[in-house]
C-alpha cells in the first residue's frame, strides 16, 4: 500500500498548492473590483488609490515580468468584470440570444480589457530598483495604456481611471486639471498619487514618518479637491428645453406605443414663452421616419402614413420660432430593400422643414452593428438592440449652425466617451449635444456616462445638454459642473438658457498629443532616475 501513501500524499500537496494559488487569485480578482469601487455609482474614490497601492505591492513582489503580467491582468479582470456589470443588462432586453450570455459577454470583454493594466504593471515591474522611478513610471505607462484602450479595436475608453477624482454635480474635484491634462493625463495623476500612496505604506522604520507624508498627501489632495468651491455659473443667451420623456427600454421600439410616446414628448415640450427655442429630444426620441422617399409600406407606423405630416406634428408640438433636435434613424436603400441604417439628429424647424442632420460616427458593436457578421450570426449571435441591418458609421465630429440658436456639437449616446474626439477642431460649437438612450445600461451604466460626459465638458470648456429616454438627463457647464438634472426614471424637463461656453483650453487645442506628451515626460523622468541610480 506503500504507492497508495504516497499517491494520497502527492494529492494532498497538489490540493493544497491549487488552494494557495486560487486564493491568491482570487485576492487579485477582488483588489481589481475594489478599485472599481471609485467609479460611479458608489464614488468610493479612496479604495480605488488603496487597491492600485496593493496592486504595485503584489507585482514588486513578483520574481519575473511574466508573473507580474498575470498579476495585473488577474486585477483588470476583477476591476473591469465589476465596473462594466452593466453590459450584461443589454442582453435582457433581446429575444435572440439567452439573456445569460451577458454574464459571459462581462466576462469575455473583461479578459481582453485586462491587458493594459497587464501591460502597464510589466512597466511598473521593469523599474522596480528605485521608487521614484517605480512612481513615475507606473504614471506614465498606465496614461499610455488608456490611450491604446481608447484606440484599438474602434476604442473602448469606458471608465478612465480619471473618472474617480471627479466630484459630485456642484464640484468638479481633482478632474479641474483635465482642461490642462486630458482625462487619460488625469489618470495618470491617479496612478502617480496611488504610486506615492503605496511607497509610503511600504516605509518602516526611521522612514515611517516620510512615509505617513506619503500615505495622506494623495488622500489630503482629492479630498481638499472634492470640496474646492465651484465657480459661479455663466449663462449665455440660448433658450432651451430639454426633455426626459421616460421610456421603458422594451416599449421603445414597440409601435403599439411610438403615438404614446410622441404625446408624453409633446407634453413636456410645450413653449412657457415665446421666442427662439432649442427643444432637444433624446436618441430615438422620434420612432418614426421623418425622410421622404421611402418606399410607401416604410411610413406605415408614421402619423397619417406621411413624412410631412409627422414632421409638422413635431413643429407644432415645439411652437413659433423654435427648432427641435432629436434622435431618429434614416434608412439606405438599395431598389426598394432597406440595406443599412444611420443613426442620427435630426433638426426640425418650426415649419416642419429638415434643417439640420448628423451621423453617429462611432457605433457600438454588436448594438449598432454586428461584426464579422458573416461569422457570428451562423453561430447564434445578433445585435444587443431590435433589427437586423446594419448601421453605418458618419464622418465624424461636426458643428450644426443653427443660426440664433447658436452652433451645436454632435455627439450621439456611446460617442461621448471618446476623449479628444468629440469636437470638430475647424468649427468649434457654442455647445455640444449629447443624446442618448442608457436604458438598456443597467444601474450602474447611467451614472458612469454621465460622468464621462461631464469629463469632456472640462476638457473642452464646454457645455454638455444630455437628454436621454429614461435618465439620467442634464445640463453640464464648460467647467464639470452639473447646472441641472433629470432623475433615472422619471419624466421631466429642464428649461433654461445654455450656459456660456469658455475659451479652448489647452486640451481642446493639442488634443491627444498633449497627453501623450505628459506620458513621454514622465517616461523620461523614470529613464533619468534610472540612469542616476544604476551610476
Amino acid at each position: 500500500m506503500a504507492w497508495f501513501d504516497k499517491y494520497r500524499r502527492r494529492s494532498r500537496l497538489f490540493a493544497v498548492a491549487c488552494w494557495q494559488k486560487g486564493w491568491r487569485i482570487a485576492v487579485m480578482l477582488a483588489l481589481g473590483a475594489l478599485a472599481a469601487c471609485g467609479f460611479e455609482p458608489l464614488h468610493l474614490w479612496p479604495l480605488t488609490l488603496l487597491s492600485l497601492a496593493g496592486l504595485g505591492w503584489l507585482v514588486l513582489r513578483a520574481h519575473t515580468g511574466r508573473r507580474a503580467a498575470l498579476v495585473g491582468w488577474l486585477w483588470g479582470v476583477g476591476h473591469f468584470a465589476l465596473g462594466l456589470n452593466w453590459i450584461a443588462t443589454a442582453f435582457t432586453y433581446q429575444a435572440k440570444m439567452p439573456a445569460m450570455l451577458g454574464g459571459f459577454a462581462v466576462f469575455g470583454l473583461s479578459l481582453y480589457l485586462a491587458v493594459y493594466p497587464a501591460l502597464a504593471c510589466v512597466v511598473l515591474w521593469l523599474c522596480r530598483r528605485s521608487a521614484a522611478a517605480r512612481v513615475l513610471a507606473f504614471a506614465g505607462a498606465w496614461i499610455v495604456c488608456e490611450v491604446l484602450r481608447g484606440t484599438i479595436f474602434t476604442g473602448f475608453p469606458w471608465n478612465p481611471l480619471g473618472a474617480v477624482v471627479l466630484g459630485d454635480f456642484g464640484h468638479a474635484g481633482l478632474a479641474v486639471l483635465a482642461p490642462w491634462l486630458g482625462t487619460y493625463g488625469l489618470s495618470g495623476l491617479v496612478a502617480l498619487l496611488a504610486g506615492l500612496l503605496g511607497e509610503g505604506l511600504r516605509l518602516t522604520g526611521r522612514d515611517r514618518l516620510h512615509g505617513g507624508a506619503l500615505v495622506a498627501l494623495p488622500l489630503l489632495v482629492v479630498a481638499l479637491a472634492m470640496v474646492w468651491a465651484a465657480p459661479a455659473e455663466r449663462k449665455g443667451h440660448i433658450a432651451y428645453t430639454l426633455v426626459q420623456p421616460n421610456v421603458a427600454q422594451e416599449d421603445l421600439d414597440d409601435p403599439a406605443h411610438f403615438d404614446r410616446q410622441f404625446r408624453d414628448s409633446a407634453l413636456l415640450s410645450a413653449p412657457l414663452a415665446a421666442g427662439p427655442r432649442l427643444v432637444l429630444w433624446p436618441e430615438s426620441g422620434v420612432p418614426e421616419f421623418m425622410r421622404d422617399g421611402y418606399p410607401a409600406w416604410y411610413y406605415q407606423y408614421t402619423f397619417a402614413g406621411d413624412p410631412w405630416m409627422a414632421r409638422l406634428r413635431l413643429a407644432r408640438a415645439i411652437g413659433r420660432s423654435g427648432v427641435l433636435l432629436t434622435g431618429s434613424v434614416d434608412l439606405d436603400f438599395k431598389g426598394v430593400e432597406a440595406v443599412g441604417g444611420r443613426n442620427v439628429v435630426t433638426g426640425i424647424d418650426d415649419h416642419g422643414r429638415i434643417i439640420a442632420s448628423y451621423a453617429k460616427a462611432h457605433l457600438v458593436p454588436y448594438g449598432e452593428y454586428l461584426p464579422m457578421r458573416g461569422l457570428l450570426e451562423p453561430l447564434g449571435l445578433a445585435r444587443l438592440v431590435p433589427g437586423d441591418i446594419d448601421f453605418s458609421a458618419g464622418p465624424g465630429p461636426r458643428t450644426l449652425d443653427l443660426g440664433p440658436l447658436g452652433k451645436a456639437g454632435m455627439q450621439i449616446c456611446y460617442e461621448i466617451i471618446f476623449s479628444g474626439a468629440v469636437v470638430d477642431p475647424a468649427h468649434r460649437p457654442d455647445y455640444i449635444f449629447n443624446p442618448s438612450n442608457d436604458g438598456w445600461f443597467g444601474a450602474w451604466g447611467p451614472p458612469q456616462h454621465l460622468a464621462q460626459a461631464r469629463l469632456r465638458a472640462l476638457e473642452e470648456g464646454l457645455p454638455v445638454l444630455r437628454s436621454t429616454t429614461n435618465g439620467i438627463s442634464a445640463v453640464v457647464d464648460g467647467d464639470g459642473i452639473v447646472r441641472g438634472f433629470v432623475p433615472r426614471g422619471v419624466a421631466g424637463r429642464l428649461d433654461g438658457v445654455v450656459p456660456q461656453a469658455k475659451a479652448p483650453t489647452l486640451f481642446a487645442r493639442a488634443g491627444t498629443m498633449l497627453t501623450l506628451g505628459l506620458a513621454l515626460i514622465l517616461l523620461g523622468a523614470t529613464a533619468l532616475v534610472l540612469r542616476r541610480s544604476l551610476g
